[in-house]
């Protein structure tokens, strides 16, 4: 089933989610569920905060991310589809670099933003087995940005002042209700 996405504004991205345990009821769906969000929202990653749910889970899809070559072929293979449950950062290293990220709670606002190159998590997958991983590039990227999410954090407070101020009234639209978006949204009532 497609969930609304709930937009910015909404008090639930603002919250720190909590660790769920194996018998969290309706796991499953839910999973199945933000599965079928985030494709339908044409989405890279999805967290459980922005479907109204205060839960320590995100979805990364960076595979279809991947470029093909000019033969047509994909290149060599680096990106991941994976649920990361009770995730906890264990540690963030490498270069900084930027890049132009986008947010489904805050549709029509993009911007450069710096993240380290990588990142090392603790996680259970959808069985509840415990993975300890190191994540790069792309990788690292859209997982920090779906960490955030977890942590009440979103995508525009990394971004710089000035940028921050530009887009100020967007954000103000979007808390409104005043955006197009080509999937459901929920807004502040």
């Amino acid at each position: 089933m497609i969930l609304p996405v709930y937009a910015y504004g909404q008090p639930v991205l603002r919250k720190i989610a909590v660790d769920i345990d194996k018998d969290y009821e309706g796991l499953e769906k839910l999973l199945a569920d933000m599965w079928e969000t985030m494709y339908h929202a044409q989405g890279v990653g999805l967290a459980a905060p922005q479907i109204g749910k205060a839960i320590r889970i995100f979805l990364v899809d960076t595979i279809q991310m991947e470029k093909e070559d000019e033969e047509g072929e994909k290149k060599e293979k680096t990106g991941i589809k994976r649920a990361f449950i009770n995730a906890h950062k264990i540690e963030e290293g490498g270069e900084p670099w930027s890049y132009e990220e986008g947010c489904l709670s805050i549709p029509d606002i993009r911007g450069e933003v710096s993240r380290p190159a990588q990142i090392k998590l603790r996680y259970m997958d959808e069985n509840f087995v415990e993975h300890e991983e190191v994540f790069t590039g792309v990788n690292a990227r859209v997982i920090q940005h779906e960490y955030d999410h977890i942590d009440g954090i979103l995508f525009t407070e990394h971004l710089k002042p000035l940028k921050r101020r530009l887009v100020r009234r967007k954000l103000e639209n979007i808390k409104k209700g005043k955006v197009s978006a080509d999937y459901r949204m929920k807004f502040v009532r």
